[in-house]
């Protein structure tokens, strides 16, 4: 019965009138029993039942058809009388009416009118085995079936949403296996938001009662830069303190009166609720909440003062000293347009995060929101055309060199059936909120990394608008009111992005913040989706537009504390004294560079050959601003500092390597690739203080490869006149990791034992 290759069958069982199947018997030996129904007609009763039977499975039930045909159970004795052995497995065969393959219907758990008749792109719901729900995933794309980013983890079942026609479902489910049943979506934001308000309160009472709240008040804060957060939500209030609470005018109140605040409170604590409700794991809560109100209850704080008044809104934080991962989901369209070039607030944020603004000297970590599109600047041509004009550039101040700055895209499509709307972006692509950098070049890549900010949908005719279905749920300002709200766009996904990023701090508290942005940032890949932009064959020039609409991608928070704590990859926090004073001529002068000894495999990569392996690269420093009006159109003169990293060719030695780097270390010198197999190139890398590549060589060429170099070039700190009274250092963080394509366990062992033997960099004088 069952075909070769596949994982096993799915069965449907139907029983004879008025029988009942005996169900225990269809849930052991390699078979799975996935439902069952009854159903009465005219009096006469049936039940049904869906399996699913590995090879195994279906030979245990022929062999239990065949014993009931030939065999008797041993005759008993009852009473006195020997009552004759009736056939063995009589029970279950006699009950069956039929045994046939069965098709999508009979995974089907809603009612069978809802069960898809359209030929179309439709979604689905689907419960997998939850030890194969990851190979499920990996292998859907296959069978052109898209899946969420979204999964609801249950004791027994895994929930993802599939998007793909009729007949593609039923391939994947046919050869991959692994779906217990198959669901119309219907749980989205609107269907809590739509409760009364006792309903609600009981959903907010489940939760807290799953809901373990293990941030220490020495720990991991995010601290929201916004409307202030309210204190009375249940599911905030553990977790800020009164004392928490701050303002950047002393005069303000510190209630939200807005509500956007305790909306990002919400998702940075539990991201979108919708998720967190549906699933009855436990939740554990990490990190803590700050609040500093921002932003006026009443009108708007004037344009010049701006970067004043974040200023004063971190200076009235930092009164207590903590880790804090400031998040900040306000922008200004009054700048623009800017082009990516510096403002007066995206130069007092870069100076804030490098710790020479404010009352303490501290490197701050930023988030900042990317800013929301106009839904009346689109109409009825491609909704991408419209992101990516120049109208539509990234507002400020989320062009500053050092803070991390958030987009939007998005997973959800769902829309009410019958109301004719038709979602605006596709699974996995730019949300429609999100707005993209106008440049390519000069001014750093933004935004950084984009998270989910929901979707829009259309009608009959433009202009799209937000919708429940496509929103995400978050808590509310008003609660005991409302417990839940809507929430969407960029700054829904900076709320979400600084609950992770405080997450991967608390689990590295020594690292430092330019080092966190480098693993987070890192972290991040682009989508199918986003990936289905570019040729076949893409050039470092086709690429630009990824980069201006999605940054470096979605980040993953798995992949970013792997790279922490894996041996495979390595992650240095070092000081460089980029430049000085010449001994012969007095001039100013680059003076160091770092050079790492990089611990390959050599031996393992050697014997792997021509096997494929990707090294990506991330470099992350905090520069100090100069916005003066000279600076403005040059990254040497704005950065006090740039750094850079070369890696070295296969067979090149040490000597041969830093000529080639000291011939270009200046802007005039020549820009030298080490090959053409690194993805983005100097193009898209050397921008910013965060530099991100990476290339993918042969194995046996990546044991040769294993000097890397971190060297500055122009900044300007570079000058004779600054540099006579004393030399700067500047802190960087390097993440060099290793993709193996899946054979870590072969690398493991050795890398692990090179990293234990390093020594401190050493410092190259150039």
């Amino acid at each position: 019965m069952a075909a070769e290759h596949l994982p096993g069958l799915y069965l449907e069982v139907q029983s004879r009138p008025n029988e009942k199947l005996k169900k225990d018997s269809l849930n052991a030996s390699g078979v799975a029993l996935l439902r069952c129904n009854s159903e009465t007609h005219e009096g006469i009763a049936t039940e049904s039942a869906t399996l699913f039977a590995t090879a195994r499975g279906v030979e245990n039930l022929r062999k239990k058809v065949e014993q009931f045909e030939k065999e008797d159970m041993p005759a008993r004795e009852k009473d006195g009388e020997i009552i004759p052995g009736r056939p063995r497995n009589a029970d279950l065969v006699q009950s069956l009416a039929a045994i046939t393959e069965a098709g999508l219907r009979a995974l089907w758990r809603g009612p069978q009118e809802r069960f898809p008749e359209a030929d179309g792109v439709i979604a689905w719901e689907l419960w997998l085995e939850p030890g194969e729900a990851d190979a499920f995933i990996a292998k859907a794309a296959d069978y052109q079936v898209e899946i969420g980013g979204d999964r609801l983890v249950f004791p027994e079942d895994v929930v993802v949403i599939a998007r793909a026609p009729r007949n593609n479902i039923a391939l994947a489910v046919r050869r991959l296996g692994s779906v217990r049943a198959l669901a119309e979506p219907v749980v989205t934001a609107d269907f809590f938001d739509a409760m009364d308000v006792q309903e609600q309160a009981a959903w907010v009472a489940e939760l807290g009662e799953r809901t373990t709240f293990a941030g220490l008040p020495d720990g991991g804060y995010v601290t929201l830069l916004d409307t202030g957060v309210s204190r009375a939500h249940p599911l905030i209030a553990p977790v800020l303190a009164a004392e928490d609470r701050h303002a950047a005018d002393p005069a303000w109140g510190l209630d939200d009166v807005k509500g956007h605040g305790t909306q990002l409170a919400g998702l940075a604590l539990y991201g979108d609720l919708t998720n967190v409700l549906q699933t009855m794991q436990p939740v554990t809560v990490a990190h803590r909440l700050e609040s500093v109100k921002l932003l006026p209850d009443a009108g708007v704080n004037p344009h010049h003062l701006l970067g004043a008044v974040t200023r004063r809104a971190i200076d009235a934080v930092e009164l207590t000293p903590r880790r804090r991962t400031f998040t900040m989901a306000a922008t200004t369209d009054e700048d623009s347009p800017h082009d990516g070039a510096p403002t007066s607030w995206s130069s007092e944020v870069d100076q804030l995060a490098a710790g020479v603004s404010g009352a303490q000297p501290n490197r701050r970590l930023v988030l900042v929101s990317a800013g929301n599109t106009d839904n009346f600047a689109f109409g009825a041509g491609p909704y991408l055309d419209v992101c990516d004009h120049g109208d539509n550039e990234l507002e400020s101040p989320s062009q500053a060199w050092n803070a991390v700055c958030v987009g939007a895209y998005t997973e959800k499509t769902m829309v009410p059936p019958g109301e004719g709307l038709v979602i605006v972006a596709p699974p996995g692509d730019l949300s429609p909120s999100s707005r993209t950098a106008s440049w390519s070049s000069t001014w750093p890549l933004k935004p950084d990394v984009v998270l989910e900010g929901g979707n829009w949908a259309v009608g009959h005719a433009p202009p799209p608008m937000r919708h429940g279905w496509l929103s995400l749920l978050t808590t509310h300002h008003g609660y005991p009111q409302r417990s839940f709200s809507f929430t969407y766009d960029t700054s829904a996904a900076t709320a979400i992005a600084a609950g992770q990023v405080t997450e991967l701090w608390s689990d590295y508290p020594q690292l430092w913040p330019e080092t966190i942005r480098g693993l987070y940032v890192a972290s991040a890949r682009w989508t199918p989706q986003m990936r289905s932009h570019l040729p076949a064959n893409p050039s470092k020039g086709d690429y630009a537009r990824l980069f201006r609409r999605y940054g470096y991608g979605v980040p993953d928070l798995a992949r970013a504390r792997r790279s922490a704590a894996n041996a495979l990859s390595l992650v240095v926090q070092d000081v460089i004294t980029p430049y000085g004073l010449s001994e012969k001529t007095g001039g100013d002068v680059h003076k160091e560079m770092r050079l790492f000894t990089l611990p390959w495999p050599v031996e393992a990569l050697r014997k792997l050959g021509n096997t494929p392996i990707t090294l990506r690269v991330a470099l992350s420093s905090f520069i100090a601003p100069n916005p003066s009006e000279a600076s403005r159109g040059s990254r040497y003169r704005y950065a006090s500092h740039n750094l850079r990293f070369k890696l070295n060719r296969a067979g090149e030695n040490a000597g041969q390597f830093l000529a080639r780097i000291s011939k270009a270390a200046e802007p005039a010198g020549p820009q030298i690739e080490e090959d053409d197999l690194w993805d983005y190139g100097s193009d898209r890398r050397d921008v910013g203080s965060l530099h991100i590549d990476q290339l993918t060589c042969r194995a046996s060429d990546l044991a040769r490869r294993n000097l890397l170099a971190v060297h500055p070039v122009a900044g300007w700190w570079k000058s004779k006149a600054l540099l006579q009274g004393g030399l700067p250092e500047v802190r960087f963080a390097l993440i060099v990791e290793i993709d193996t394509q899946g054979i870590e366990a072969e690398l493991y062992a050795e890398v692990e034992a090179k990293v234990a033997a390093l020594t401190p960099a050493q410092a190259v004088v150039i």
